[in-house]
């Protein structure tokens, strides 16, 4: 199918996705799409949507969601996948074609600004909608792609100390480096920023959504095949990977030291499918009421 054609606002939150942490996802797509598997189980099965309906997937990545979606709406239905990440989605593209699913389209856009029409029975959003520098205003948006009593469900963590596959690698490193600077890069808000289920309720009230519904979802995450690959991506990526971003110079002159005590807690967590540690997060749905 003939994907839209959109380009994302540039802001300093598309960039720092596009130049420092796409290469990066790519790296570590076998945990970050792989090692959400035991996750998406608890939650696929219970999502509102079915056969025939028309869905779409904000901050798709690499569109494995999306991909998802198009299986479970059928030949009748339809999948818009969107994301700010240009590589991401050619990934998804890739994996369309060769699975031979013609039911899903990707663009690249800002969900905070993309003029949608309200024509979705449902929209979805897996640890996507944390990053948005304007959660309501994206929020809004989002809602205005439903027709009425559609529903729009996303998946945010909870707080880092009820997620040890994130929490465990910050405390190991932060005993070798200072905490990032107030001027440090980021990618917005934050994976935590949806963590407050009164501070969420309040959010989606005021972009105009009802029935909203918080559900707990606590599933193994899988982090890695081995304590070295595991180490490798908590260098790269996540809270423990920022610290040991900004702390440049001091964060690669210590880094052997790092990785051993990394590795060292890491190799605890070791099953026979690899490195796999608790996660916990909130199902979130809510209705358009139109």
């Amino acid at each position: 199918m003939t994907e839209a054609v959109a380009q994302p606002e540039r802001n300093e939150y598309v960039d720092f996705w596009n130049e420092i942490l796409v290469p990066k996802f790519v790296r570590w797509k076998h945990i970050l799409v792989g090692g959400l598997t035991h996750h998406s189980e608890q939650v696929f099965p219970k999502l509102a949507v079915k056969e025939g309906d028309r869905a779409v997937d904000v901050g798709c990545g690499f569109g494995d969601t999306a991909i998802l979606l198009a299986k479970r709406v059928g030949p009748s239905g339809y999948v818009l996948g969107i994301d700010c990440c240009e590589a991401f989605l050619e990934d998804g593209r890739r994996d369309a074609e060769a699975e031979g699913i013609g039911n899903v389209a990707f663009i690249d856009a800002d969900v905070q600004t993309y003029p949608f029409a309200p024509e979705f029975d449902f929209c979805f959003s897996r640890f996507g909608t944390q990053f948005f520098e304007n959660p309501v205003a994206a929020l809004r948006n989002m809602r205005k792609s439903l027709k009425p009593g559609g529903i729009m469900t996303m998946i945010v963590w909870r707080d880092i100390e009820d997620n040890p596959w994130l929490h465990v690698p910050k405390q190991v490193i932060m005993n070798f480096l200072p905490p990032p600077g107030e001027d440090a890069r980021s990618c917005g808000p934050g994976p935590f920023s949806m963590a407050d289920q009164e501070v969420v309720t309040k959010q989606l009230e005021i972009a105009g959504y009802d029935e909203i519904d918080f559900e707990r979802i606590d599933a193994p995450l899988f982090v890695g095949n081995t304590p070295d690959d595991a180490v490798a991506f908590q260098l790269a990526l996540g809270p423990a990977g920022e610290v040991f971003r900004e702390a440049g110079d001091l964060a690669e002159a210590r880094r052997d030291e790092i990785a051993a005590a990394l590795k060292a807690e890491l190799a605890r967590h070791e099953q026979a499918e690899g490195i796999v540690m608790q996660s916990s997060s909130w199902k979130v749905s809510a209705r358009n009421p139109g």
